[in-house]
């Protein structure tokens, strides 16, 4: 049976896959399927979806990793609370998972998230979705760096 050790390696792995795989189709849909069906609603409703679900997925380990450290979240805000808390470095227990430039950049992505929650309406401004794809086309290389060099961190302490 697997240790929790074992499995923080392996969840970070999984969910990093399915982040990298919903980064390259948002892509291909930008480059290649975009210009030739339009921006119209369904159009911005795949961008949005995809922004929303890729947060979604890096939230969710987030919590595993702050979960297997015991770290404490503000309950009212624990949503900016934990991504907060992965940029620090706690004294025997583990380095940051990402550093501040990735945090701020995902603020904007969880920002986002937060409102299309809440936003009912399919009528998405292109200005702020090419703003958001642009944010994500910066944070998607850092978001794996950081996970890369965490996972080596995991390797070089977890038993």
């Amino acid at each position: 049976m697997a240790t929790e050790a074992e499995l923080l390696p392996a969840q970070i792995e999984r969910i990093a896959g399915v982040v990298d795989g919903m980064a390259a189709k948002l892509e291909t849909f930008l480059t290649c399927t975009l210009p030739r069906i339009g921006r119209s609603e369904v159009s911005a409703a795949y961008v949005a979806q995809t922004l929303e679900n890729t947060y979604t997925a890096l939230e969710t380990l987030f919590l595993r990793i702050s979960q297997h450290f015991e770290n404490a979240l503000v309950e009212d805000r624990w949503h900016t609370d934990l991504l907060d808390k992965m940029t620090l470095h706690i004294d025997g227990v583990r380095e940051p998972v990402i550093d501040d430039q990735t945090q701020r950049l995902l603020h904007e992505l969880r920002r986002f998230r937060h409102f299309k929650r809440y936003y009912y309406e399919m009528d998405y401004d292109w200005a702020r979705l090419d703003y958001l794809c642009d944010v994500y086309r910066r944070v998607m290389p850092l978001v794996r760096r950081d996970l890369d060099r965490f996972r080596g961190f995991l390797a070089r302490t977890l038993p």
